[in-house]
């Protein structure tokens, strides 16, 4: 099974999720939202799983930036149209390990999955 890391290379957050795989010599394939877009069937799978307000990452500038008009009201159609328009509102990174996966970074819980 080949590990995917989706983010975009140049988020903080991402940087340091693949310093600690690196780090832990964890080989893994990088799909990069801004060369490679976002696929709508992941994402779409994605928020079935952990639901679309924990893939929506509306801390960020990206999601600030969207009017008013478009940010209120969501639901999961809505944020997963948002989401594939602009691939850095979604969180980062997601890790795929084929049978479960991992949103964000903590090294606790990255310890735990990588044992």
């Amino acid at each position: 099974m080949t590990i995917a890391v989706y983010g975009i290379k140049a988020c903080s957050t991402v940087k340091k999720a693949r310093d600690w795989l690196d780090g832990h010599g964890v080989t893994y394939v990088f799909h990069d939202y801004k060369i490679e877009g976002a696929d709508p069937a992941l994402l779409k799978a994605w928020c079935g799983e952990f639901g679309w307000e924990t893939i929506l990452n509306r801390s960020g500038t990206t999601f600030r930036k969207v009017p008013e008009e478009d940010r209120q009201n969501l639901d999961e159609a809505k944020a997963i149209k948002l989401m594939l328009a602009q691939p850095s509102m979604i969180k980062r990174p997601v890790v795929d390990l084929g049978k479960r996966r991992l949103v964000g970074f903590k090294a606790d819980l990255y310890s735990e999955a990588f044992k």
